[in-house]
């Protein structure tokens, strides 16, 4: 296999192989293309944005911070979408570039919140770059949104969950996902991860328990009747509580995703079909949860602490005083008005 050595910009070295003069003179014959590591003088090795997602990617892999390496994975999908596979230094970050970094994103029509987490978390890879001393600092997310933006008013009122609860659905995909929305407000708007990695073993002698996997919080909850319902119409795989997991094939977390994509799209659905003005998906269940607690007079302290807000400010030190029973009797009052 012939070796082709080049010295040229990434850039430079992109335009080269795709261009046809390069296609047409090399024809059908495989080929290695190496790019010498020093360029006019620079005795140091370049480092590309690229690589440095990779190595920030591997390194929350190693330490079993999944969420995180699945962030910034896909920031670098959407970054390589943008760039049509050009890699750059972190020297070529420049204003110009983010700005229509930021015009192909919102032609995807990305929200403005979604543009500012890839933002974000681009400046993240691009602060680590300068702290290494690979390019100085200039500022270039200066004119970029990396804010973050009011969202749309994303909780139902007591009628519409009601509506849901009772819709007559014969599409089993329907079922499941109206049934895990109802699970997920039954649970004071507990979050569909959580939801995916519970066991038998969480629920004993009628409370169950488990760990928030955002924020490691321990959470009790007093099981409902209806939250049995559901659980008794599905058959999960092993030990699982829900049927989100259903083969134990060293692949759940990816079974977890499609779950979840699966059923949001399901509650899309629901949300035509109930001529619902407003995007329905499970985090809609959290949202009114809170807010019918909050119209049914349930102090904020004893919402926060039943969705497992206890370093919200917003409650602050009257958190831990809180008594469990008051959290399940508000959480016995809502279920029992539907």
């Amino acid at each position: 296999m012939p070796t082709i050595k080049i010295e040229m910009s990434d850039e430079e070295l992109a335009e080269f192989i795709n261009g046809e003069d390069f296609k047409a003179a090399l024809g059908n014959r495989r080929y290695t293309v190496v790019q010498d590591s020093r360029v006019k003088g620079d005795t140091a090795p370049r480092v590309t944005v690229f690589q440095m997602f990779d190595e920030q990617i591997l390194i929350f892999r190693t330490h079993g911070s999944r969420r995180s390496a699945e962030t910034y994975a896909a920031t670098l999908r959407s970054l390589k979408r943008f760039r049509r596979g050009r890699d750059f230094t972190p020297a070529q970050v420049t204003p110009q570039l983010l700005e229509g970094y930021q015009c192909h994103l919102r032609e995807r029509k990305l929200t403005m919140n979604t543009v500012s987490f890839y933002m974000r978390v681009f400046r993240a890879v691009y602060n680590r770059a300068v702290d290494r001393g690979l390019t100085p600092d200039v500022h270039p997310f200066r004119r970029v949104y990396t804010g973050i933006a009011k969202t749309v008013k994303r909780a139902l009122p007591l009628t519409a969950v009601k509506a849901i609860k009772d819709m007559q659905l014969t599409a089993p995909r329907l079922l499941f996902a109206r049934d895990m929305f109802m699970f997920s407000f039954y649970t004071r708007g507990m979050a569909f991860v959580d939801m995916a990695a519970l066991r038998t073993g969480n629920l004993n002698n009628g409370v169950l328990t488990y760990k928030r996997q955002k924020t490691g919080q321990p959470m009790t909850i007093r099981w409902e009747p209806e939250m049995q319902e559901i659980v008794d119409r599905y058959k999960p795989a092993g030990d699982y509580l829900l049927p989100v997991i259903r083969k134990l094939n060293g692949k759940e977390r990816n079974q977890y995703r499609q779950r979840q994509s699966a059923v949001n799209k399901g509650l899309g659905e629901i949300a035509a079909l109930l001529g619902l003005d407003m995007p329905l998906t499970l985090y809609v269940a959290r949202h009114s949860w809170a807010s019918i607690a909050a119209s049914l007079d349930v102090p904020l302290a004893v919402i926060s602490r039943g969705m497992g807000h206890a370093s919200e400010k917003t409650t602050g030190i009257y958190l831990r005083s809180i008594d469990m029973c008051a959290v399940d009797s508000a959480n016995s009052k809502i279920i029992g008005l539907l």
